[in-house]
């Protein structure tokens, strides 16, 4: 019974992480629109609504995907070291779980700050 729950959370791990990088991947193509659909806009002519504000709708769009992928990330290293750790492995996980608590924080910063700007 515990080799099935051991195989389970390694699939269970890996099945996350693909997502993570489905969401990752996702937010760098819409980004990559998004900033294409806005210089081919230009070079038109057009008049283009605030493109800071686009650009900057762009990046924060990107930075809530990439927060929101840190996450699923987090989440398969905890369940790939639930399965059998060892002090070694739950160092690497405190280092890992460190590192994106400190990213996904300057993210979340980046993020209300934004949202503070735009209030009148």
């Amino acid at each position: 019974m515990v080799g099935i729950v051991q195989e389970v959370t390694v699939w269970l791990a890996a099945a996350t992480d693909a997502v993570a990088v489905a969401l990752i991947g996702l937010a760098v193509v819409e980004a990559v629109v998004r900033k294409l659909a806005l210089v081919w806009r230009r070079r038109g002519g057009a008049p283009s609504p605030g493109p800071h504000d686009l650009i900057e709708d762009t990046r924060l769009r990107l930075a809530r995907s990439l927060a929101l992928a840190l996450e699923f990330l987090l989440a398969a290293d905890i369940m790939r070291t639930a399965v059998a750790p060892t002090w070694h492995e739950i160092g690497q996980l405190a280092a890992i779980a460190a590192l994106r608590t400190a990213l996904n924080f300057f993210i979340q910063r980046e993020i209300d700050g934004a949202a503070a700007r735009r209030t009148p």
